[in-house]
């Protein structure tokens, strides 16, 4: 489900970790590296979870709304459309969505304030209205409802990203992860899906999808990046003359070594896909100064590496 550079990163958080004298063990320190991306699961379920409940007050204020003492025509008549989504239908509907949420002990019991919030942006929107009074009655349409409910008023709620925050500290990072595989789900949604048929096993569609692939990747990166750390940190400092590496910061450090792990050790991966891989990460993660430092440091270091052969590549195309 998850791409390579959510991999990347979050080998990097494990490497920040690891060299800031977190858990000293290796094979412990990977484990907890394999269970933060099982937590990123977690999120995704919470996520959908959220979309569920949120469906589920929109019913009960309707037919709260039904006991007033004066109710409007159109609270005793209200539109079932939005509860009648052939999208919400399927995932209410569906046993192993049911399974996840119980087995991470989901509840909304306590934080039906925050569901409020929501529910009353939403339900007062342009966009609900055009929804409910559009006269058309299609999967397509209801697909694109959906997405846009969930894109624009649950992915974007300030109070429910304080919540996934103060629930998982590193849940900051995987957020916008999660959501993007949620509108996925969405869209990859037929009408055929069925109760019994699993999610996840929607993103089977992404053809470069294989998480076995991914989860070996991910653990030989780790491992291999320790394994070579001292090597690298003679090879940076060569290179960094004017600089001590106690003066650069951890996490360009870790970028540099990671980069030079994958050049060298990771026969398949295209020299120029790594070398992307970092800068664009380091944007995220470093100062533009720094961003500029890691490029340069790397572009040095990969001509090192080419002069003394420590780069072999596989597949035509792959050194460049």
């Amino acid at each position: 489900m998850l791409g390579r550079r959510h991999y990347r990163i979050k080998v990097l958080q494990a490497l920040y970790a690891y060299f800031q004298g977190g858990e000293p063990r290796i094979d412990i320190a990977e484990k907890n590296l394999l269970k933060s991306i099982d937590q990123v699961y977690e999120l995704y379920y919470i996520q959908v979870s959220f979309l569920l409940e949120l469906i589920h007050f929109y019913r009960f204020r309707m037919e709260e709304s039904k006991l007033k003492f004066y109710p409007t025509p159109e609270e005793l008549n209200p539109s079932l459309k939005l509860l009648n989504n052939r999208i919400i239908v399927s995932l209410q509907e569906n046993v192993p969505l049911a399974s996840k949420i119980t087995s991470y002990r989901i509840s909304w019991t306590e934080e039906q304030e925050m569901i409020r919030k929501v529910y009353q942006k939403f339900k007062s929107s342009k966009d609900y209205q055009s929804y409910i009074n559009s006269g058309l009655d299609s999967f397509e349409e209801d697909q694109d409802f959906l997405s846009l409910l969930f894109r624009k008023f649950i992915a974007r709620s300030s109070d429910f990203q304080f919540y996934c925050e103060e629930r998982n500290i590193f849940w900051e990072d995987d957020f916008e992860v999660a959501a993007l595989f949620v509108l996925k789900t969405i869209r990859y949604m037929t009408a055929g899906f069925g109760p019994q048929d699993d999610l996840i096993a929607l993103f089977q569609k992404d053809a470069d999808d294989d998480s076995g692939s991914d989860r070996q990747f991910l653990g030989d990166l780790f491992r291999k990046t320790i394994a070579k750390s001292d090597e690298w940190d003679k090879l940076i400092e060569s290179r960094t003359r004017n600089w001590e590496l106690d003066r650069i910061a951890l996490t360009d450090i870790l970028l540099i070594k990671m980069a030079l792990t994958e050049l060298t050790a990771f026969s398949q991966i295209p020299v120029k896909v790594t070398l992307n891989e970092y800068i664009e990460i380091s944007k995220q993660f470093s100062s533009r100064k720094s961003k500029m430092f890691i490029n340069g440091i790397l572009d040095n270091l990969l001509a090192d590496l080419q002069d003394s052969k420590k780069i072999k590549k596989t597949g035509r195309g792959l050194m460049t």
